[in-house]
């Protein structure tokens, strides 16, 4: 029979290994979030329900279409891109993106979620919960004293690989410095011959590809519905917790939030992992205002 400490050492390896696992996810939603925020200095509302909408295209296309995994993917991650590099194009850049209107970005994305939602409900794919399919079977892995199944130890791979293709697709890439470029300071990223809604239309597409990525990788795992959304709470609040302009921070911020939530869950209560992400914060922003990666502190006139 084990003693308690040793019970205390499985359930710390056992929170670290599953935290990591699910925060590798919501790493890929907050950097979705935070390469919005740096162009445009307004937080996209409707990141969740983007995630949502990759999962039940995935879905129709896996499921009703019978298209084949290694094809289904693809299309929906190209879909997802397509579609939110078109809403900069036809609705972010006629409303304008800039701080001075900064609300516009906010009332319109808050608008395309409503739109996103109503669309899931309407086309009766939302109206009963539904189950992705897991390309990997149910097997399990040992990783010390924690058990994986092979479904998170290939999301966690999967996720890692796709954040190291970002970055340096975004430090070593022409297209990814213009993106630094205009997050950094879009007046001197336009005297310089950077065209700046091209560049914000890239992002947005981006945006919408890793949020959609996020979903198909995490889907197997949880029961899809319209609301599954909600899910962004937890990229925003890894955005949060390490800085809301670093893309490092972000996957930081992400790990953080996934170990704290199966910790809590393991030594606490499942009862309390809905306010451990959010006990996190309060934590970080008292000790470190401006998140773990970010920079210094900028007040601006308003």
């Amino acid at each position: 029979m084990m003693g308690d400490w040793q019970v205390y050492w499985l359930f710390l390896q056992q929170g670290i290994a599953s935290g990591l696992v699910t925060g590798s996810i919501y790493a890929l939603l907050a950097i979705a979030i935070v390469i919005i925020f740096k162009t445009t200095d307004a937080p996209n509302f409707a990141a969740g329900e983007i995630f949502m909408a990759g999962a039940y295209i995935a879905l129709y296309l896996l499921i009703f279409s019978q298209i084949a995994y290694v094809i289904a993917v693809p299309v929906t991650l190209a879909i997802t891109f397509v579609f939110s590099a078109l809403f900069y194009r036809i609705v972010l850049r006629r409303i304008g993106v800039s701080p001075a209107v900064a609300v516009n970005v906010v009332i319109a994305t808050l608008g395309l979620s409503f739109v996103l939602k109503g669309i899931v409900r309407n086309t009766g794919f939302g109206d009963v919960p539904r189950s992705f399919p897991a390309v990997f079977g149910a097997d399990t892995v040992q990783i010390g004293d924690a058990v994986l199944t092979t479904q998170d130890v290939a999301v966690f791979a999967l996720a890692l690989l796709a954040m190291a293709i970002f970055f340096v697709f975004f430090n070593y890439t022409r297209p990814g410095r213009a993106m630094r470029a205009v997050g950094m300071n879009p007046r001197a990223a336009a005297l310089v011959g950077i065209d700046l809604h091209k560049t914000r239309m890239l992002i947005w597409g981006l945006s919408g590809l890793l949020s959609a990525l996020a979903a198909i990788l995490i889907a197997p795992k949880i029961l899809m519905t319209a609301d599954m959304g909600i899910v962004v709470i937890l990229g925003f609040a890894a955005a949060i917790v390490g800085g809301f302009t670093s893309l490092p921070g972000a996957v930081v911020g992400g790990l953080i939030i996934g170990i704290v939530e199966n910790l809590v869950g393991l030594f606490v209560s499942t009862r309390a992992i809905v306010v451990a992400p959010f006990i996190v914060i309060m934590l970080v922003l008292a000790i470190r205002p401006q998140g773990l990666f970010g920079g210094p502190v900028v007040i601006k006139k308003v």
